[in-house]
């Protein structure tokens, strides 16, 4: 199963240690040298392909945005770390979709409310902030005009202090945040709890992980644990 977060974080922990250890000085290159290998049939940017790390990138501060990539290292990062997209491209989308979703279905009798009841109250017993809802089929309603949609509604948590120490270390992963959790009736009014399938195990499998300190490392892991715990007391309606 492809993993779009857990192939982000693993390559992120892959980076050379930031705040611990001071950056490696700057590979200078002899300018009449042969041009330097590219490792899938291309010429390295100044940061190399996405799996060989051939210069340093900028001393560490927290909170320093990284450079912009340009189109083109985008599509070489999605044929290296992604090769499974060329046959992604082939399945029924429903299926391919169906790859970056972790979902529970909600036991018979257990209304939409006590869904998003038992949600709330495990959150708040596992310690992640409510920070926010998404009412879609209200607006499908009086911005559309459809009263046919299912109900379908997003619901936003976060863990602050982990939070800010993922921002200072990396501040492109506020696109991934805060954590969403949908709750959706589906075209036979079955409901279920779904969120983006952030597995981040792989992490654990890393060789060279300084890039992000140990404890942050675990608690990245934890957090899909809570966020698993909540999915499953919303669909067991675990008042």
């Amino acid at each position: 199963m492809m993993r779009i977060l857990s192939f982000v974080l693993a390559w992120l922990c892959s980076l050379p240690a930031l705040a611990t250890e001071p950056p490696a000085a700057p590979v200078e290159r002899d300018p009449q040298a042969a041009p330097a290998q590219s490792w899938i049939g291309v010429e390295p940017t100044p940061y190399g392909p996405m799996l060989i790390q051939q210069a340093s990138p900028p001393p560490y501060r927290d909170y320093q945005m990284n450079r912009i990539l340009t189109p083109e290292e985008k599509k070489r990062w999605r044929q290296t770390m992604m090769p499974m997209m060329a046959n992604m491209a082939q399945m029924d989308p429903r299926e391919a979709m169906n790859y970056f979703a972790v979902k529970y279905k909600a036991k018979p009798g257990v209304s939409f409310d006590e869904v998003v009841e038992s949600m709330m109250l495990r959150a708040n017993q596992v310690n992640l902030k409510f920070v926010g809802s998404n009412l879609m089929w209200k607006d499908f309603q009086t911005v559309l005009g459809d009263n046919n949609a299912p109900r379908v509604e997003v619901f936003s948590f976060c863990d602050i202090a982990i939070g800010r120490e993922l921002l200072k270390i990396i501040p492109e992963m506020v696109v991934f945040l805060p954590c969403r959790i949908a709750v959706m009736e589906d075209a036979d009014k079955n409901i279920w709890v779904m969120m983006l399938d952030w597995d981040v195990t792989a992490l654990q499998l890393i060789d060279n992980q300084k890039g992000i300190p140990a404890e942050l490392r675990k608690d990245a892991i934890e957090i899909r644990e809570k966020m698993e715990n909540v999915m499953r007391a919303g669909a067991n309606g675990e008042l």
